[in-house]
């Protein structure tokens, strides 16, 4: 087991914040601080500077938690390795993934997971993040995959990797003048949109609301209910559309869509694994220390 002050110091470099690190890790911001104490005392170096109530990385202190975050990621796969030492790999695991994870994203970690269990059998349903959630609490999936805004207080969320939306046109559109467009812009873009529901819609909406654009200052054209339908409309159109870049690298390189950005907004998510509150099941937890570990 790593060093608990190690832990300490590497929640402290991810929060930036010794009360927020004190509460992800259930003790006192006392304790939080003779710890860090203790681990400089240790180098003897220092590695935070604290300017009044902000604190950041010294250059030591950078150093010190890349070795830490290498540290607790080969803790975790061995911790993982030895697992499945102890247990049984077998049955059937139901997992649900919002469109863009389904389609773009989890394939690959799922043709990875049969050949090294392949006696578990996998069951993938794809629907937005609203209908997941709900599919979660009727008992039809044992595991969530999900974009957006994480509500629900009865589901557990867990980041699983980063995602970035980007503004989307054809390559043909012959409203398309520059490559940049300034934020107040874009209401006047036709655009195509996924329905109400989506995790997608949700995150650019809460975005653009913090930027101070008005999402129903859009010019919403169109709704349609799955990417690869957005897609190949803007290929048949003069529209725009909010695309994660996970789905539109095929388009990208064979010069069929092209990214238009814009200035002072960026859309970025996390994807996160989602299942009711309490232990996930023993191949739920399997497939999610699976995926981490092979992003």
């Amino acid at each position: 087991m790593p060093d608990f002050r190690l832990k300490v110091f590497y929640t402290v470099a991810q929060t930036l914040n010794f009360n927020k690190a004190a509460e992800k890790l259930f003790i006192s911001q006392p304790a939080v601080t003779k710890h860090i104490r203790e681990l400089e005392q240790h180098f003897g170096i220092t590695l935070f500077d604290r300017k009044h109530k902000h604190i950041s990385l010294t250059k030591e202190g950078e150093i010190v938690r890349q070795y830490a975050q290498n540290i607790f990621e080969q803790y975790q796969k061995l911790d993982f390795e030895l697992n499945l030492l102890k247990n049984k790999t077998a049955g059937t695991l139901r997992i649900g993934a919002s469109t863009t994870i389904a389609q773009y994203i989890i394939p690959p970690v799922l043709a990875d997971f049969h050949k090294r269990f392949p006696e578990v059998s996998l069951n993938l349903y794809n629907a937005n993040s609203l209908d997941i959630e709900h599919s979660l609490f009727a008992g039809s999936i044992d595991l969530g995959i999900v974009e957006g805004i994480n509500m629900n207080t009865d589901l557990r969320y867990l980041p699983f990797m980063k995602d970035e939306i980007v503004l989307v046109t054809s390559v043909k559109n012959k409203r398309l003048k520059m490559d940049t467009i300034a934020l107040k812009d874009l209401e006047k873009l036709p655009l195509i949109m996924r329905e109400e529901g989506s995790g997608t819609f949700d995150i650019i909406k809460n975005t653009l609301r913090k930027s101070g654009f008005e999402p129903t200052n859009l010019k919403i054209e169109m709704q349609l209910g799955s990417t690869e339908a957005i897609k190949n409309y803007l290929l048949h159109s003069n529209t725009f559309a909010f695309l994660s870049v996970y789905s539109i690298r095929t388009e990208l390189s064979s010069d069929k869509l092209q990214v238009i950005d814009i200035k002072d907004l960026e859309i970025n998510r996390i994807l996160s694994f989602t299942y009711k509150q309490g232990q996930p099941l023993p191949l739920a937890e399997l497939f999610i220390q699976f995926a981490s570990l092979n992003q």
